[in-house]
């Protein structure tokens, strides 16, 4: 299956050099249908550019400090010399989606 996902353009240049291998989303309907070997295809907002990915696995959570607590840093999109705060997140998802919902680190590779 193939699923669409917009990054701005700092993540995107992260998952496109490989350094990113974690995309951290809400577990919402729409990430419930993702199953490791599905493609998402990644879109640039910012340049329009695009680029496909192979789901590697699923990793479910109840909230972000979970996920923070068991991915590294460069993987879910951190610099070595930068804080990995799972409240950062709080910049795209409320408190009460979170908590509805639960959240997701899909684990993927760049599709040669």
């Amino acid at each position: 299956m193939k699923h669409e996902m917009k990054l701005k353009n700092a993540p995107f240049q992260l998952v496109k050099s490989g350094e990113k291998t974690v995309e951290l989303r809400l577990f919402d309907e729409k990430r419930a249908l993702i199953k490791a070997g599905d493609t998402v295809l990644f879109k640039n907002v910012e340049s329009g550019e695009s680029l496909a990915c192979t789901v590697v696995n699923i990793y479910k959570y109840a909230n972000f400090e979970e996920l923070y607590a068991h991915h590294d840093k460069i993987a879910i999109g951190y610099k070595e010399w930068e804080n990995a705060d799972p409240k950062d997140m709080f910049a795209y998802y409320s408190r009460e989606s979170v908590e509805k919902y639960g959240v997701v680190g899909i684990e993927i590779k760049l599709t040669k």
